[in-house]
């Protein structure tokens, strides 16, 4: 088939004009074939130009309709070529619904998208939280938005991706957005996953996205050091809502319970091992087991508001984003300038925990984590724990090597 009897135009529709304004039309022309579309598209009737296809000027809106037109022109030209290279003979009807994502074998980006998120949706409760779930949402309506602001279109195939895609996807994050590096990064890599999942269903032959690759250079985690710690716990409190908030989070740094599996703890998974009493339970965000052993401090502050305790929680009914709000006033109180979340509690346990000798492997199952790569995340190798080990490790040498003159 000649390339040549291949045409794409454009026009108004003057029937359908209303104050003015009348919506753009296509025609896709090949080998006596016809298919019409809209372009989704509205210019005033005087600003377009039947001889040129265009709109006429250099005004702002002129420029923004061209520049449209000639992004739906590529694409169409991308689909005849396509489907040219695969089929024997080619219409216009097959390009214009190549174009709008009708009848076509292939997956389009965002409904991608939406069935991913529909999937992640029921595991939600089982072994997904519903805060991830609204991050992976949060990223499909950026790649919309995206496809809507550089495309001017609402959807995409997924044949039309190539890797600049995705880089021009993260740099309109950081333009447009104005996000950080490690929220690009976690778009990115959602975005990479739908398309990744695509081509391994065998819904598209290739995955574009395959060699990109972005560091999420994720700021250190604070944490408290055994001093803070301390001075925190020595800290007297005229506001009692405060004293509770610092208890909570102190009991938090001992157990490395997260907020949520602190608020849902109950006194069912408070159980007695050996004489000593222990927490045995799930981790809400991952389902996987987790046991620690309760030390004299948490077992004081349990004690201290068991009149909090209703339908079988510890802790009673306590509410995340208020605690937080006061933990910051907690810190001020305390004169600890670090920006301290209650997150950072499991941060400070598996720090403190390796700086006094625990293994990480134990670590790891008290912080309920799957990998020991995770763990490590948690747990920072202080200036006190490496000078102890090598401390150690001189006075192992010594003993070995100190009878040897070299």
């Amino acid at each position: 088939m000649a390339r040549s009897t291949f045409k794409v135009l454009f026009y108004v529709n003057g029937s359908k004009e209303k104050d003015g304004i009348v919506p753009i039309m296509g025609r896709v022309t090949i080998n006596g074939t016809v298919a019409q579309f809209s372009c989704k598209q509205t210019i005033p009737k005087t600003l377009w130009d039947v001889k040129g296809n265009r709109a006429k000027g250099k005004s702002a809106e002129a420029r923004n309709i061209n520049l449209a037109l000639d992004n739906i022109k590529a694409q169409i030209i991308k689909h005849y070529q396509r489907i040219s290279d695969r089929e024997a003979y080619v219409t216009a009807e097959m390009v214009r619904n190549a174009y709008q994502g009708v009848g076509s074998e292939y997956e389009t980006l965002i409904k991608a998208f939406d069935k991913d998120c529909a999937n992640f949706l029921k595991r939600v409760g089982k072994d997904r939280s519903i805060g991830t779930y609204k991050v992976m949402v949060r990223a499909r309506n950026y790649v919309a938005a995206f496809i809507k602001s550089f495309y001017r279109r609402t959807d995409m195939s997924m044949l039309e991706l190539t890797p600049d895609f995705i880089k021009e996807f993260a740099a309109y994050l950081t333009a447009e957005r104005g996000l950080k590096n490690a929220t690009i990064w976690l778009n990115c890599m959602w975005l990479k996953g739908v398309v990744m999942r695509a081509h391994y269903n065998g819904l598209i032959p290739r995955n574009p996205f395959a060699q990109f690759h972005i560091s999420p250079n994720v700021k250190e985690r604070e944490y408290l050091t055994e001093d803070e710690i301390k001075r925190i716990m020595a800290h007297e409190f005229d506001n009692p809502t405060l004293a509770l908030v610092r208890d909570l989070f102190i009991f938090a740094c001992f157990t490395a319970l997260s907020f949520v599996d602190m608020k849902e703890l109950t006194t069912d998974e408070i159980v007695e091992v050996n004489g000593e009493k222990w927490i045995l339970s799930k981790r809400h965000k991952t389902n996987v087991p987790f046991q620690v052993k309760l030390l004299d401090i948490p077992l004081q502050i349990i004690e201290r508001y068991k009149y909090l305790s209703e339908d079988r929680l510890v802790f009673g009914k306590i509410n995340y984003w208020t605690m937080c709000k006061q933990l910051k006033k907690v810190m001020t109180e305390c004169g600890i300038e670090k920006q301290i979340s209650y997150h950072c509690a499991r941060h400070t346990f598996g720090t403190l925990a390796l700086s006094k000798g625990m293994p990480i492997e134990s670590v790891s199952r008290v912080l309920g984590h799957t990998n020991i790569v995770t763990t490590q995340i948690y747990a920072k190798i202080t200036t006190q724990k490496l000078d102890n080990d090598l401390t150690m490790f001189g006075n192992k040498l010594n003993a070995s090597f100190g009878s040897v003159t070299p």
